[in-house]
């Protein structure tokens, strides 16, 4: 499929992961991507894994850094011509309970999920044009339902949730859509930095799908699909991809 044939899409996060998984398809179906992530070493990966008809464009950017923003989306909107589609997949995590949760690491979680977030679609609806232009925003499953030792996670991700359906509301008169992509488990780099240690891990066993673990390009194929013209009627709700683990 080539869906993506002559659309220029900016997509956060793309030197692992998730993010790393739809550069590749993005590519495949013929999309011009500017991708950025902070791991330089990630996006050559990512550029040596990436096959199609499309091409690919990287940067070494930090997304909590407001003025490499304001610079990015300007440099990707003049590499690629126009910038049709935002995707937003960086992204960090912190597992522990809220007793000694950190202070430090609520706020980078924040800083990176949450604000790089708003910060990218700020900048981008400079460009997105009306009637055409799509953001998705990767949220999560924890953003709407407990987990345990995941409450700074689970709430700036709930934050990034709740920016998606109001972006939606706000942006609907120009045409442009936004949908929030919630993961459920999903094995990337990030998930398998995350170690039981001490704590009682035995309530995901309860609620992992029945599927087993999503695997990155699981999640990659919903998120191209919620940025394709396949999904021209879909803005504001919420495309939860978890295996029906939380059903």
């Amino acid at each position: 499929m080539n869906r993506f044939s002559g659309v220029n899409v900016l997509i956060t996060g793309g030197g692992s992961g998730i993010g790393q998984a739809t550069v590749r398809r993005l590519v495949n179906e013929g999309a011009a991507v500017y991708a950025v992530d902070r791991n330089q070493k990630g996006l050559a990966e990512t550029v040596e894994l990436s096959r199609g008809p499309g091409r690919l464009e990287t940067a070494v950017v930090d997304v909590t850094d407001e003025d490499q923003v304001i610079a990015t989306v300007a440099a990707a909107a003049e590499e690629l011509g126009g910038i049709e589609v935002l995707i937003n997949v960086a992204g960090i995590q912190r597992t522990t309970p809220i007793e000694t949760l950190s202070m430090t690491d609520m706020r980078e979680l924040f800083e990176v999920n949450t604000i790089g977030t708003a910060l990218f679609c700020r900048e981008a609806l400079r460009h997105l044009p009306d009637g055409v232009g799509v953001i998705v925003n990767v949220a999560s499953s924890a953003a709407d339902h407990g987990n345990p030792y995941m409450s700074a996670y689970a709430a700036s991700k709930g934050a990034v949730l709740a920016l998606s359906k109001t972006l939606a509301a706000e942006l609907v008169g120009r045409g442009i859509r936004v949908v929030p992509v919630s993961p459920g488990n999903t094995v990337t780099p990030l998930t398998a930095a995350v170690t039981p240690g001490d704590l009682d891990f035995s309530y995901f066993g309860r609620v992992r799908s029945l599927l087993g673990n999503a695997q990155p390009e699981q999640i990659a194929a919903a998120i191209v699909f919620a940025a394709s013209s396949d999904a021209s009627y879909l803005t504001g709700a919420e495309l939860r991809v978890d295996g029906g683990s939380h059903t």
